[in-house]
């Protein structure tokens, strides 16, 4: 079980980076009552130092092993970018530190599937940061169709895409970071898709890609031969897309405006019934729901969430990998 074992009052936090994805995630942490961060560390001093100053963190590592080797971190939240996952939440483990670490869980399924033998092996706790699939509202959607109020699911579409423009200098253009429009922001459509129909038995993707040789532009047709369900997904780093979704089935349709990862409100419409409104109760744009349930499955000595199962967060990577394999993009090393 880890140090899930002997935890104090507060499940005390060490944050792995110190990036704007860290700074948000540990703002939004700071303000649950059962979590306290002790811990900070960066590939060097300067940036940890800073970033422990402004949220008032006691210590500030200019290294991972720092981290990892603190006795008072009983979890780490690893905001690296996605080439770096599997090491940092790899070494993580071996230290015998529960772990969250940001999507996508890694570059590939395959090294998405020694993270997760790793974690199982040891007994400890893993999870991918799917904060949507946290989201009050989403787990209600997914209710809601799990229960049949639409019926059998026909289609999902969703899109995820910003504008930029991104210069080739930036990591989102970097294929040695993982960069492109997919692993950022294509894995939150797929997850959508897949919290609903499970994992696809055929990808097919088209994309534009971009002179270093990742995606700007991907869009994706899924296939499930079981139901005949299908999905249409697209995400862009080169693109203003609307940000939302929509689910359809046999006896209705839910409609989630812009913003379907955190949605303010979404709306159900029943086959010859009014339209049912759905809100959120409290800020849906926040790290806060994510961070509570992984301090709810420490608390209780569970190894990985019934929210963000492993097997859910394998089963998107292979469906990325599926998808990069029709667009042409590889990752150095891969």
């Amino acid at each position: 079980m880890g140090t899930a074992g002997h935890m104090g009052e507060k499940v005390r936090w060490g944050i792995l980076a110190t990036g704007g994805i860290a700074e948000r995630f540990t703002t939004d942490l700071l303000t649950l009552d059962g979590a306290e961060v002790v811990a900070v560390a960066s590939r060097s001093e300067a940036p940890a130092k800073a970033f422990a100053e402004r949220f008032g963190i006691p210590r500030a590592y200019g290294e991972w092993a720092g981290l990892f080797a603190d006795a008072d971190v009983d979890v780490v939240y690893v905001a690296t970018p996605h080439h770096a996952h599997r090491a940092a939440a790899g070494l993580a483990l071996e230290a015998g530190k529960a772990v969250l670490c940001e999507k996508a869980l890694t570059l590939n399924a395959r090294e998405a599937a020694e993270l997760v033998a790793l974690a199982r092996d040891r007994g400890l706790f893993l999870m991918e940061a799917m904060w949507m699939y946290c989201n009050p509202l989403v787990r209600r959607i997914a209710e809601l169709v799990r229960d049949g109020a639409i019926g059998e699911v026909r289609t999902v579409q969703a899109d995820f895409g910003l504008a930029g423009p991104f210069g080739a200098d930036h990591r989102l253009r970097d294929p040695k970071t993982g960069g492109g429009a997919l692993l950022d922001l294509g894995v939150y459509p797929v997850s959508f898709a897949q919290l609903l129909l499970g994992e696809p038995d055929s990808v097919q993707a088209h994309a534009l890609l971009s002179p270093e040789g990742v995606d700007l532009n991907t869009g994706m047709l899924l296939g499930w031969s079981g139901t005949g369900a299908s999905a249409l997904l697209s995400c862009s780093i080169a693109a203003d897309t609307p940000l939302t979704a929509s689910v359809t089935g046999s006896l209705g349709r839910i409609d989630v405006p812009r913003g379907f990862f955190f949605p303010e409100r979404f709306t159900l419409h029943r086959n010859g019934a009014e339209p049912e409104e759905f809100v959120a109760e409290a800020d849906p744009h926040s790290f806060r729901h994510e961070a509570a349930e992984v301090v709810r499955c420490l608390r209780a000595g569970e190894q990985e969430s019934p929210l963000v199962p492993l097997d859910g967060s394998l089963a998107v990577m292979r469906t990325l990998d599926a998808v990069r394999d029709r667009i042409g993009v590889r990752y150095p090393g891969e």
